[in-house]
């Protein structure tokens, strides 16, 4: 998927609530810089997120984000590749060993921008900035062996949907992020 092929996947998406369609404005309206697939853009930059389901659907695989210090979902930064399937994909297996996933959905999930707060990355500041998140809905193999990557998390876990609330320390990703997959998946939203 080029940028143009974004940008038509987009004209066709329909956010599912108000987060969305905020979001969706913004991001379309910054989609036209030229360095957004990249990190060297310090103020908005495009990342993919995996909500990935075991394949009863009743849990979603979780790492433990050593920068956030919580149990988060899994992705990264798209860094000058515009495919971003490839690119969540790459990130899955990169952060979980997992090499059996499937795309529930051949388009884009959910869409959020993500407010990254100051932190130290690889032992050097990285200032506060947004990103312009792609979710895509995987399914996965829970009896699959999972491999820690320790330059990104220390542990991996299934988890069901309620466990998710009690072991994420994360409050916004919680309540707005989390929670809106969540009831999406509920409601049965592909």
């Amino acid at each position: 998927m080029n940028r143009q092929d974004l940008i038509n996947e987009l004209s066709h998406y329909q956010p599912y609530n108000t987060q969305e369609k905020n979001d969706l404005n913004k991001i379309r309206s910054l989609l036209t810089l030229d360095n957004i697939y990249s990190r060297d853009n310090d103020q908005y930059h495009i990342t993919v997120s995996a909500w990935i389901l075991n394949k009863e659907h009743n849990k979603t695989l979780l790492c433990f984000h050593k920068i956030y210090d919580s149990w988060s979902w899994l992705g990264g930064h798209a860094d000058e590749n515009e495919d971003l399937k490839a690119v969540i994909l790459k990130e899955v297996q990169e952060e979980s060993g997992l090499t059996h996933i499937t795309f529930l959905q051949n388009t884009i999930y959910s869409i959020e921008i993500l407010h990254v707060k100051s932190h130290i990355r690889k032992g050097k500041p990285v200032s506060k900035h947004q990103h312009l998140n792609f979710t895509y809905l995987l399914e996965a193999d829970a009896s699959e062996p999972l491999i820690v990557n320790k330059e990104e998390n220390s542990d991996l876990g299934w988890f069901t949907f309620d466990e998710v609330f009690k072991v994420s320390k994360e409050s916004w990703m919680k309540e707005h992020i989390y929670k809106k997959l969540i009831n999406k998946q509920r409601k049965g939203i592909h």
